[in-house]
């Protein structure tokens, strides 16, 4: 923790910050990651790290708006998060009844439109109602999408689509030659979405957990010790300066 609040002192970055300093990404993928280690290293149970990591999704959602990104994604739960405690599934579960009825209003007035972008099968009707709910409220919303990705496993985002493939090729809708990446690309839970520019991922861990494999191929990263529930505007804004301070090449010079 005193890392982190050096880090705050050292990097004190605004929004008036990063918008002076230009591009902005378009999309920002967030892993949401450490909410139980933040709880045990206060005592605390895994259900209280996970509540209060839910509160830290509207912050930093208005942080992102606010700088004028257009996707913030947050993977949410994987499909390998099935196999944590009953206990804890259970929990995380409930969060979506709890987290929706109390944002819905803010979310509809700052133009947010919500998706979520995973597998609706296995998801008990309670979790899933208020999503769908919030889905259809903010569904004219132009402003900031705000896409959970929840049920979400890339490998097998990426099989349903070599599958889809098979399928039309198959029924002669499409040759060999039409199988490209944009093909592949199209028929991905994703496709009217653009690639992440950013992915920051919190607690320190340094892997992809499954998360968009194909999606991220020319994505910038970006990680930090912090964990979720402690991951607050100024860190968000000096990953999107860190991201502004990169040149892009996409395998050119």
């Amino acid at each position: 923790m005193k890392h982190i609040l050096r880090r705050f002192k050292q990097h004190h970055i605004t929004a008036d910050d990063i918008l002076k300093a230009g591009s902005v990404p378009k999309h920002v993928a967030i892993i949401m990651d450490g909410n139980g280690r933040w709880a045990k290293k206060f005592g605390l149970p895994r259900a209280a790290g996970h509540h209060t990591g839910m509160k830290n999704v509207k912050k930093i959602t208005i942080a992102a708006k606010t700088i004028g990104v257009e996707v913030l994604t947050l993977y949410a739960f994987s499909t390998e998060n099935w196999k944590r405690p009953k206990e804890e599934v259970d929990y995380l579960m409930k969060l979506p009844q709890e987290f929706f009825p109390l944002e819905i209003e803010d979310l509809e007035q700052n133009n947010i439109q919500v998706r979520m972008t995973g597998s609706k099968e296995q998801l008990p009707e309670f979790a899933l109602k208020p999503i769908e709910n919030a889905i259809e409220r903010t569904r004219h919303n132009d402003g900031m999408i705000l896409n959970f990705a929840l049920n979400y496993g890339s490998r097998l985002e990426i099989v349903h689509a070599a599958k889809h493939l098979a399928e039309d090729l198959l029924a002669g809708r499409i040759h060999t030659d039409d199988i490209n990446e944009q093909a592949l690309n199209d028929r991905l839970l994703t496709s009217d979405l653009p690639d992440p520019d950013l992915l920051i991922r919190t607690s320190g861990e340094l892997r992809l957990s499954n998360f968009m494999l194909w999606q991220l191929a020319y994505t910038e990263f970006w990680f930090t010790e912090a964990y979720w529930p402690e991951f607050n505007e100024p860190l968000f804004y000096s990953a999107i300066r860190e991201y502004q301070n990169r040149a892009r090449r996409y395998g050119g010079l």
